[in-house]
C-alpha cells in the first residue's frame, strides 16, 4: 500500500502494521532515487512467521523487504546497505547464510548487531535496508 506524503516527490509505503500510525512510520519511504526500508520483522498480517527459527524469520523478512522495495519502485539489486539486528548473536551464521543467498551477488554493505530485545519476544531478527535506484529506472 502506497501513499504520498505532504511533500511532492515523497512516496511512503505502508505495510498495514498496527504500529505504523501509533509510532508514526512507514515500512519504506522514497525520496528521489533513495529508498529506505525501516526495521522489518517476520510478522505478516498479525501472524508471526518462523517462531524460534532465525533463518526462517530472515527469509520472511527479506521477502517483505523485497515487496516494500518493489512498491517503492526499487529492487533488491538496488540495495546498498543492510542492518541486521539479532537478539542472540549466536544466530549470526544462520541469518548470514540466508542474507548471503539473497544478496550474494549484490553484496551491500552490512552490519550485524545484537540487541537486548524487540517489542515482540518472538522476534529474533530485524533487518533494515537502504537502496539507491539507478537513473535509468528512477
Amino acid at each position: 500500500m502506497n501513499d504520498r506524503a505532504d511533500k511532492p516527490g515523497r512516496l511512503n509505503v505502508s505495510s498495514g502494521s498496527p504500529y505504523e500510525p501509533v509510532i508514526g512510520f512507514s515500512r519504506a519511504a522514497r525520496v528521489g532515487n533513495i529508498v529506505a526500508v525501516g526495521g522489518t520483522t517476520a510478522g505478516s498480517g498479525g501472524k508471526m512467521v518462523g517462531i524460534g527459527d532465525p533463518a526462517a524469520q530472515t527469509r520472511a523478512i527479506l521477502e517483505i523487504i523485497a515487496k516494500a522495495l518493489e512498491d517503492a519502485g526499487a529492487h533488491l539489486e538496488d540495495v546498498i546497505r543492510t542492518r541486521i539486528y539479532l537478539t542472540d548473536i549466536d544466530h549470526w551464521e544462520a541469518v548470514g547464510r540466508v542474507h548471503g543467498d539473497v544478496f550474494g551477488e549484490i553484496r551491500p554493505a552490512s552490519s550485524i548487531l545484537q540487541v537486548t530485545r524487540f517489542i515482540n519476544p518472538d522476534w529474533l531478527v530485524e533487518i533494515e535496508a537502504d537502496a539507491v535506484v539507478s537513473d535509468a529506472r528512477s
